[in-house]
């Protein structure tokens, strides 16, 4: 994983060079901005990496999952160029933590609310005529809030529970599709997140339970699109 992550920081590092490099058209017939109302599915994986602390004995091969998440999102994207352009989100995301393997079917964490702060940067392919596929890259940050305890972990004596806010890198990939000659659109978007956290259970002041996670979520999304 390591070494598959370094390979994804050196092609998003290398990437707007390229973009600015390519060609660009000496006459654009398109607008600059372009908005995006999305339906967007996320799914995430959150499987156990790692355990820092653990004073309360988990069984061997203990494992944990995250709910996936359907939500509408807004994209709101600025054209540099035909070719490249720059694309941030917005959306929150509420997900449930729960147990696998010997904690199958626990509840451990509830009402957890993820905030996906990303940018990318795209590159758009021309010459497909009403067809439009693009890929992208850039970094992200999730800010995640509202944790409480789930019932099962609140039964083994956990009082307060804690996912960190980590940055973590996107990769991006879709096509555009005109409708007419106004602007309209359909879009169909997806991402791969590569971003850990790590959750931390108290029992009053003492961390009882600290695990490393993989959320590495996938992201897809499907909606109209407005160039203007």
């Amino acid at each position: 994983m390591t070494q598959v992550r370094a390979y994804f920081f050196a092609a998003a590092a290398i990437l707007p060079f390229a973009l600015l490099a390519g060609p660009a058209s000496a006459q654009e017939s398109e607008g600059r901005f372009q908005l995006k109302a999305f339906l967007t599915t996320v799914q995430p994986d959150a499987a156990i990496t790692g355990v820092n602390t653990d004073l309360i004995g988990l069984a061997p091969g203990s494992q944990t999952s995250a709910s996936n998440s359907v939500i509408p999102t807004i994209a709101a994207e600025y054209f540099f160029s035909p070719e490249f352009s720059v694309e941030t989100i917005c959306c929150v995301t509420p997900h449930e933590v729960d147990g696998e393997g010997p904690l199958a079917g626990a509840s451990l964490i509830d009402d957890v609310i993820i905030l996906p702060a990303t940018v990318t940067a795209k590159y758009h392919f021309t010459g497909f005529d009403s067809f439009k596929p693009y890929v992208g890259a850039g970094p992200a940050y999730f800010h995640i809030f509202n944790e409480e305890v789930g019932a099962d972990a609140a039964a083994l004596g956990a009082t307060g529970a804690d996912l960190s806010d980590e940055f973590g890198f996107a990769l991006q990939a879709g096509v555009d599709v005109p409708l007419n000659d106004n602007g309209l659109g359909l879009s169909f978007d997806a991402k791969r997140y590569f971003i850990d956290t790590t959750a931390t259970f108290r029992a009053g002041s003492a961390i009882a339970l600290q695990t490393e996670h993989e959320l590495d979520p996938w992201v897809i999304s499907v909606g109209l699109a407005y160039r203007f």
